[in-house]
């Protein structure tokens, strides 16, 4: 005898597939919404700079812009950018000379030469460092390095472009490590193999075979940091002080742009004057570094990548 089909069951069946249908039909239109904030809200940050930006560019001639005086409060007001730009690249260089060695070092000891025990306990370790809020980290530039410092270097001041610079690249050694660790990660063990088969040493390896077959992802992880460097605020605020002063001398104190941003968003400048929409202008600069940093990272990572 066959089987008794209840056709109230097949019918409740149905509708189901069908509800789960407009289900599916539905959400390519929210996962897009979804996808689209991001989109909206970069557009969003874009032009709202550019808007306020170009209120300040029509009021300040170039020449004065790309001038070495900055006084922005003054009964004549100047607003040349070069001191924040200085700035900037200055701690920006200090912080990748203290990056670029400890983290590669970091991230060659961890892929070549570490135990696998050793690094799943040393890598939890380092990455903590990116844990730790900035602020927390401006005071221990301000509180710990500078006072050590001005033991070893007598002219350095309270306030300078050094320890900030010190401290932004302790901070970054995880970005470094983690993002050159995953390059040399990705090198096939068959070409350290056949090296070591034909009588290379360990190093001779690491620093012929591996680092120049991961070099894409090594100089990305270099130039990601330096756009982490430029976009920190709290450390420089903090620990450089706030002198527009065009200088060279990384023991004097200096400005970022960041740090003028904070700066003036603190009450200085009046809604509506040139030195309120000074802040967007740097901003905007601010922003065009970052994004230009991003853009040879992802260049770099894509011309030199190697695969296999």
């Amino acid at each position: 005898m066959g089987q008794t089909v209840n056709v109230k069951d097949i019918i409740k069946k149905n509708v189901e597939k069908n509800k789960s249908r407009k289900v599916e039909k539905i959400m390519p239109t929210i996962l897009l919404l979804a996808a689209s904030i991001s989109i909206l809200t970069t557009i969003g940050i874009v032009a709202t700079l550019v808007v306020d930006a170009y209120k300040f560019f029509k009021g300040v001639p170039m020449r004065e812009i790309f001038s070495t005086k900055l006084a922005p409060l003054a009964s004549n007001p100047s607003f040349g950018m070069l001191p924040l730009i200085n700035g900037t690249i200055i701690t920006s260089i200090i912080a990748m000379c203290v990056a670029i060695p400890i983290g590669l070092t970091t991230a060659i000891y961890l892929s070549e030469y570490a135990s696998e025990s050793g690094r799943k306990a040393l890598k939890p370790i380092m990455e903590l460092l990116a844990g730790i809020p900035t602020i927390v980290y401006g005071f221990f530039a301000y509180s710990f390095i500078t006072p050590l410092l001005m033991k070893m270097i007598p002219n350095l001041g309270a306030k300078n472009a050094l320890s900030p610079g010190i401290v932004m690249g302790i901070m970054i050694i995880p970005l470094v490590a983690s993002l050159s660790e995953d390059a040399m990660n990705a090198v096939p063990n068959a070409m350290r193999e056949g090296a070591l088969a034909l009588g290379s040493t360990k190093l001779e390896v690491t620093f012929k075979v591996v680092v120049p077959a991961a070099i894409s992802g090594i100089i990305a992880s270099f130039v990601l940091a330096i756009s982490r460097a430029i976009g920190e605020t709290m450390i420089v605020v903090i620990a450089s002080g706030s002198s527009k002063n065009f200088t060279f001398n990384i023991t004097q104190s200096i400005q970022t742009m960041t740090a003028y941003i904070v700066e003036f968003t603190s009450g200085d400048a009046g809604s509506g004057t040139l030195g309120y929409y000074s802040l967007y202008a740097v901003g905007l600069m601010l922003f065009v570094f970052t994004l230009l940093m991003n853009l040879l990272a992802q260049y770099v990572s894509r011309r030199y990548r190697e695969e296999y």
